[in-house]
């Protein structure tokens, strides 16, 4: 699996090169994802959309720089990476911690003038509805099975201790980031809004769903899907086809 910087940019990766498109997708991780889980989205979605996946400090190619564990200073060194690729429309989409960040990057885009075509909030409680959750001052073991419960990780990843040594600084770094979180009140963006979960999910309720209608003056869609908190990895198609809708209302 090859990726394009772009620019040589660290931040972000192009998998599949679409110079033409009329629209760019931002897709941001969630806690202890790398930009490669968006691999099939940008497969999927290419030439139609320019797809950008976000690489976050501290894995993979990235492993031995410094953790972000702060949902501030990654939506603003996003931002910054992302300012000069605001050419052309730009849809955000985020999974779990991702989707938070991707709401704290829009209302910094939207300062600037800058107003997304759509931000597609996937497995995320609204950024208004705060849970006290603690994850990241577990131990390593304790982590892990809650890696496990919510079946994020390969389990082949699961299995190997030197992977685990590998990744594991970085998934604590990114719980810290989503769980010391803080909505500051401000103006609702003009960004519409879709909120997308799955029914089982113990992370977030229809109710905490539905609540990120109240961060957009612009129209608002909830969407469910069967399964937890990675619904995703067996609903990608539907989500993908609610992406390439909102694409569609771009003009040639």
């Amino acid at each position: 699996m090859s990726a394009n910087r772009v620019d040589g940019n660290l931040w972000i990766r192009r998998y599949h090169p679409a110079p033409d498109a009329a629209v760019r997708l931002v897709c941001l991780p969630h806690a202890g994802g790398s930009a490669s889980y968006f691999f099939p989205v940008s497969k999927e979605l290419s030439p139609d959309f320019d797809v950008l996946a976000v690489q976050y400090p501290g894995r993979q190619d990235r492993r031995d720089e410094r953790c972000m564990d702060s949902i501030a200073e990654l939506a603003d060194a996003v931002t910054a990476v992302l300012l000069p690729v605001t050419d052309r429309p730009v849809v955000l989409f985020g999974h779990s911690m991702g989707a938070t960040l991707a709401f704290e990057v829009a209302r910094r885009l939207e300062r600037r003038g800058i107003v997304p075509l759509a931000l597609l909030a996937s497995g995320r409680r609204a950024p208004s509805r705060h849970r006290d959750e603690g994850v990241h001052r577990r131990s390593d073991d304790e982590i892990v099975a809650e890696i496990k419960a919510l079946s994020g990780t390969k389990a082949e990843v699961l299995g190997d201790e030197e992977l685990l040594r590998m990744v594991l600084p970085a998934i604590r770094s990114d719980y810290k980031a989503a769980e010391t979180y803080r909505y500051v009140e401000g103006p609702p963006l003009s960004t519409p809004i879709q909120a997308h979960f799955g029914v089982d999910d113990p992370r977030v309720s229809r109710d905490e769903a539905a609540a990120w209608a109240e961060h957009t003056t612009g129209p608002f869609e909830l969407h469910s899907y069967p399964g937890g908190h990675f619904y995703l990895n067996d609903e990608a198609p539907r989500v993908i086809e609610a992406i390439a809708k909102v694409g569609a209302s771009v003009g040639p």
